[in-house]
């Protein structure tokens, strides 16, 4: 009031209560953070849209539970990454849409103070604010909606650590597909090991990612308070806020430079990709053998017996299918050699890939 002209200090405040302010001006704080995220998941989604498309035909084993399963593509990895990056991005913003929302209600929420036009002047401050006016509060506009952003925003961690958790698991010794960027020059990986180069950037991705997940229970807690209010969520949010955003923003960053500095090892990815000596082409030989007349489940048996025998004994799986008179009466060789090429068992990872790309036109 000192800093007013005239007697106009003597009306301010006048029919508010301090949470009128303080949520509005956080509700203003939450769409400067939400433009900013979003700014950085689009430019984080454009940058893997290229990695599919550069990578679509890239050839690779693919993994379920941890094990080697069939072949897949890099542009297909990337791909679902994308898409799921967009949706969260959608996600974002229908919680901008409910989370920014503008108050003038007074203590309880009725405008009593304000009079007969109290609602209209809720309507008119949020207007000024650029905010929607919420169509109901008490003291408080109601935390259901800062849920819904708070869970919002471990969801995008959640993708990004998913995304992190791969590269760090392709970039195991054994495994060694794929590898983050390492300065010799300026970067020690252990104080121990003259020999480490740790996944460090992917590891911090997933570290953080822990802390904004975690603020969902607390933003759960936040919502039911003591009747009109009180003021339990208050200290909670002064840290949750700020903290939710800013670590989200920090770890799109992160994700940003890791998909800008991948490094591709492609005589591993080769490798992996015929490291069981062609038992990851055992569904293909089944259906193949259907395809020639061979039963369904006699062609599954067929596959079955051979492939566990070539994982026994160490031998190639095409070798014993050569041998197998149940078999070779349906397959030639050359049906064998064909059948037994991963890089030409994708299905229609390559059209999947195209088909988000294009659709990607269409995303921000």
């Amino acid at each position: 009031s000192e800093v007013c002209e005239g007697e106009a200090g003597e009306y301010v405040h006048f029919g508010a209560t301090s949470n009128d302010i303080v949520d509005s001006s956080n509700s203003l704080l939450l769409k400067d953070s939400i433009e900013v995220l979003e700014e950085k998941i689009e430019r984080l989604t454009k940058i893997i849209l290229k990695l599919a498309e550069e990578n679509k035909m890239k050839v690779c084993i693919g993994r379920t539970h941890g094990q080697h399963a069939l072949p897949t593509t890099y542009g297909m990895k990337f791909a679902i990454w994308a898409d799921e990056l967009h949706r969260q991005y959608d996600r974002l913003l229908h919680a901008k849409e409910n989370v920014c929302l503008g108050m003038m209600d007074g203590a309880v929420g009725t405008t009593a103070a304000l009079g007969t036009q109290g609602w209209e002047v809720h309507k008119k401050v949020s207007e000024i604010l650029g905010l929607k006016p919420a169509p109901i509060t008490n003291q408080v506009l109601q935390r259901d909606n800062h849920v819904e952003f708070v869970a919002t925003l471990a969801n995008i961690a959640t993708t990004l650590s998913k995304i992190a958790l791969e590269v760090r698991n392709l970039q195991r010794t054994e495994i060694q597909e794929l590898g983050e960027f390492f300065d010799p020059e300026k970067q020690v990986g252990s104080s121990t090991m003259p020999h480490k180069m740790n996944p460090i950037t992917a590891e911090r991705i997933c570290g953080v990612a822990r802390i904004v997940k975690s603020y969902v229970n607390a933003a759960m807690e936040n919502n039911p308070l003591w009747h009109e209010r009180d003021l339990t969520n208050s200290s909670c949010e002064r840290i949750m806020f700020p903290e939710a955003c800013i670590l989200t923003d920090y770890i799109l960053n992160l994700t940003i430079t890791l998909m800008n500095n991948l490094i591709f090892y492609d005589e591993n990815i080769e490798r992996n990709l015929n490291f069981t000596n062609g038992l990851i082409m055992a569904e293909r030989l089944m259906a193949e053998l259907t395809r020639a007349g061979m039963g369904k489940q006699t062609a599954y048996g067929v596959a079955r017996k051979n492939a566990i025998k070539a994982n026994k004994e160490k031998l190639l799986l095409a070798d014993l299918i050569l041998e197998d008179p149940d078999a070779s009466q349906f397959l030639t060789k050359e049906d064998v050699e064909r059948i037994m090429d991963p890089h030409t068992y994708i299905g229609s990872a390559p059209i999947i890939v195209d088909e988000i790309i294009e659709s990607s036109k269409d995303w921000f």
